[in-house]
């Protein structure tokens, strides 16, 4: 009797494992459902390339986490804190060539009018404010040149807390 239960269970756990890697879930070796996707849409491919034509002496990084260029101070649980941060990426860091950081520039759609996108902006120029880092948003149906793309980021005031975010929209959008 127990070689009949042995043999029905490896019957069960054979059967599950077929399934399994019939279903694609399995981890060994199968081809996971991922496919290669543009990391930028269209318009923040204009915008980058305009960055860089804008500012050839600075870094243009894309889509960067918050968490790769914001740290805690050691007083703080940093844990809780870089939970509030968690998965939050800016569109773009400009940043000098020695990696410091000039100004964050995200381009808005009309995804940000959602309450939660509102809610997640909210959070993300707190956290920027907080660490002085200047937020700069462009309007993605009305992308700056780079003339004036230049204005904006070259821009050397003193920013005081209530002027770390630039909200820019630019009125002299052509494509290039």
């Amino acid at each position: 009797m127990n070689i009949l239960a042995l043999v029905v269970l490896a019957v069960v756990v054979l059967i599950f494992i077929a399934l399994r890697i019939k279903a694609g879930t399995g981890n060994s070796g199968d081809v996971w459902p991922f496919y290669a996707k543009k990391p930028l849409t269209h318009p923040e491919q204009v915008l980058y390339f305009r960055l860089k034509d804008a500012l050839p002496d600075h870094m243009i990084l894309a889509q960067v986490q918050l968490s790769r260029f914001l740290g805690v101070r050691k007083d703080a649980n940093s844990r809780a804190w870089k939970n509030r941060i968690n998965r939050m990426s800016v569109d773009f860091l400009v940043c000098e060539k020695d990696a410091g950081i000039v100004a964050a520039v995200e381009l808005d759609d009309r995804s940000h009018d959602r309450p939660d996108r509102r809610e997640a902006d909210g959070k993300k120029e707190k956290a920027l404010g907080s660490a002085k880092v200047r937020l700069i948003r462009w309007n993605a149906k009305d992308i700056p040149n780079i003339a004036r793309i230049r204005e904006v980021i070259l821009h050397h005031e003193v920013l005081s807390p209530s002027t770390l975010t630039t909200t820019v929209i630019a009125r002299d959008a052509e494509l290039p």
